[in-house]
């Protein structure tokens, strides 16, 4: 505050304070004799202690206050009694009201709110990183556990006793991978940047030789909410069943004695009433926990998920969860694992954990993976997801399993398999079949998945 501005300030508080004083002495001089009166005849009725009475029964903050008030006159301080309605209050002659303006720096003082916490963590920086097999994957992230995105940070590398190599986050995007590093120990330390505080020296890593599935360390730093992300360009999925349906196809909701009736559900069913689906004869329901995004690649939360699991579980549906992959590594199908893991962790779930790899366009980030990649993305995320104790399993259309995946290596984990026709005539080994897409359910407007299940499973809870 300039001193101008401040001068002026003082003078009206000044002014204020007079204005008081001076109401406050004609107020007290009007009523003197009867108040002294008064004030006597209460101190000899109840002493000290009834410099603050309530003429009606006790109150508790008036009490609090006569107590306070009580204890100065047993302290000794000069106190001046006026009343106040039907109260009469006790007042300290020895403070001074205005002693406020002696003190020039009073109105710069700088309240600490929630919002500063939050901005100051926001600028303190800090690494974390992992390996899954010769590679490193270091994000930078702020005191309020997110990725720092949109800053070409650069991070120094250095095996013990090695040169140092300097990495730059060239995309922004708050992450650096790094492919091809010999196994062994490295010291990485984030270069400073900016405005923004490193909240360490530096952090070790152990760079692996060989891959160790398992879910990885407190992955929720890279879980996001649909409100981060473009949405309509990131989730992009396509039903790679509908290539090949034909007027065999039925919708209806087919009955088995060797098998379960489901669904699967996602964001795109909106909102469900989960009671009504139990008694239209569902038995188990299959729901996106996440996806990756098609473009950028950001894990994102399926907004109806919570909620869908809630209610299915609620209204006595047995669930299994499915993840949309745009993975195109090992590492990031681990990434997309352990994110799914960490969903459904609170949930008893009694059907597997699925890997969805289907189209997403033809600009899709894994649009053009070979057999062999998409293969191992498919097998990594499985891996992983049994590491944790669950029940693993791919999602694919007919000719997905047909043509983008070698199904031998994927033959200890459930298939469910998605042909849209009358009879499913793939000729491989698969465990559940989705037949249509265009299934109707009470409880939920519009078309949904329908299922039949060959294989039970007990409730696991993590």
């Amino acid at each position: 505050m300039d001193s101008r501005l401040k001068k002026q300030v003082i003078a009206v508080a000044a002014v204020m304070v007079v204005f008081t004083v001076v109401t406050v002495f004609l107020a007290n001089y009007i009523q003197t004799g009867r108040l002294i009166g008064q004030g006597r005849q209460r101190t000899a009725a109840g002493g000290a202690d009834s410099g603050l009475q309530e003429s009606a029964g006790n109150s508790t903050s008036v009490q609090s206050t006569a107590d306070t008030a009580s204890s100065a006159h047993r302290s000794g301080l000069a106190l001046t009694q006026t009343e106040y309605g039907e109260y009469l209050l006790d007042l300290d002659k020895s403070k001074d009201p205005s002693a406020f303006l002696k003190d020039m720096d009073f109105f710069d003082k700088e309240i600490v709110t929630q919002r500063d916490r939050v901005e100051a963590a926001a600028r303190e920086l800090t690494l974390l990183a992992f390996s899954v097999n010769k590679d490193l994957r270091i994000s930078i992230i702020n005191g309020n556990n997110e990725v720092v995105s949109g800053y070409p940070f650069e991070i120094e590398l250095a095996a013990r006793n090695a040169e140092k190599t300097v990495y730059t986050d060239e995309d922004k995007d708050g992450t650096i991978y790094i492919d091809g590093v010999d196994a062994g120990s490295y010291e990485v330390k984030l270069i400073e940047y900016g405005e923004y505080e490193t909240r360490s020296t530096g952090i070790t890593v152990t760079v692996k030789d060989e891959i160790e599935y398992r879910i990885l360390d407190d992955v929720s730093y890279l879980l996001k909410s649909e409100a981060e992300v473009d949405a309509e360009e990131e989730d992009t999925a396509v039903k790679d069943a509908l290539a090949d349906a034909d007027s065999t196809e039925t919708t209806e909701h087919l009955n088995a004695d060797n098998a379960g009736f489901g669904i699967d559900v996602s964001k795109w069913n909106k909102e469900i009433d989960w009671k009504k689906v139990k008694e239209a004869g569902v038995e188990f329901a299959i729901i996106r926990c996440a996806y990756r995004g098609s473009s950028t690649g950001a894990l994102v939360e399926d907004p109806y998920f919570q909620k869908n699991i809630e209610g299915a579980v609620a209204a006595g549906i047995k669930v299994g969860v499915y993840f949309f992959t745009q993975a195109t590594t090992v590492t990031e199908a681990m990434e997309e694992a352990s994110i799914a893991v960490s969903l459904v962790r609170n949930y008893p779930l009694a059907y597997p954990v699925f890997i969805d790899t289907e189209g997403a366009g033809a600009k899709a980030r894994a649009a053009n993976l070979d057999v062999d990649t998409r293969t191992l993305v498919c097998r990594t995320f499985c891996e992983t997801v049994e590491a944790a104790g669950y029940n693993a399993g791919v999602y694919a259309s007919k000719n997905w399993l047909l043509h983008n995946l070698d199904t031998d290596k994927l033959s200890n984990y459930y298939t469910w398999l998605a042909e849209y026709k009358g009879e499913a005539t793939y000729e491989g080994n698969y465990d559940f079949w989705q037949y249509t897409s265009s299934g109707h359910i009470d409880g939920i407007d519009g078309r949904v998945d329908l299922n039949m299940g060959y294989v039970g499973f007990a409730a696991r809870t993590q």
